[in-house]
């Protein structure tokens, strides 16, 4: 079923059932499903904010200012304009993100651990060729920087009409 083929009421039953305590629910392909939904739907919708907001004045959390400084001062290095996927992947890097992830916990940044995809090359648009999983709270992060940093200016641009 094609994802743009669901309805408001759909998409509203899935995110419901995507908030629910995660250690309820087996491996089943249907569960997937709904999440993948749900992170196509973020994808979709952030996407669209990007390219239709001047990406340096877009405030994605309350905590922005924070999340940077701290995302900063913990990965200073991090190329946030091109995404090493397998660097992130690590189990050194792995470890680093977690206690970076579990500041974030739900009463800082809600569903600050939820799967999200985000763009790895950040001058191309969501694709399934471009994305990656990571948790909300890493998409947040590196979204911040790259707005921030100018990394997303040339999406806005793309779509600004002549």
């Amino acid at each position: 079923m094609p994802l743009d083929s669901l309805n408001a009421s759909e998409l509203q039953a899935i995110g419901a059932q995507l908030t629910n305590d995660s250690s309820k629910y087996e491996n089943r392909a249907d569960v997937e499903y709904q999440w993948a939904v749900k992170a196509y739907h973020h994808a979709e919708t952030y996407s669209n904010l990007i390219s239709s907001v001047d990406p340096k004045v877009l405030k994605l959390t309350r905590l922005d200012d924070d999340i940077y400084k701290h995302f900063r001062g913990e990965f200073p290095d991090l190329n946030v304009k091109e995404l090493d996927v397998d660097f992130l992947k690590t189990p050194e890097q792995k470890e680093k993100w977690r206690k970076f992830c579990m500041q974030y916990d739900q009463q800082q940044v809600q569903d600050f651990n939820l799967g999200t995809l985000i763009r790895i090359n950040s001058r191309e648009e969501f694709s399934e060729q471009n994305s990656t999983l990571v948790v909300r709270i890493q998409f947040l992060a590196i979204e911040i920087a790259r707005n921030r940093e100018g990394h997303n200016d040339n999406l806005q641009k793309k779509h600004v009409p002549s």
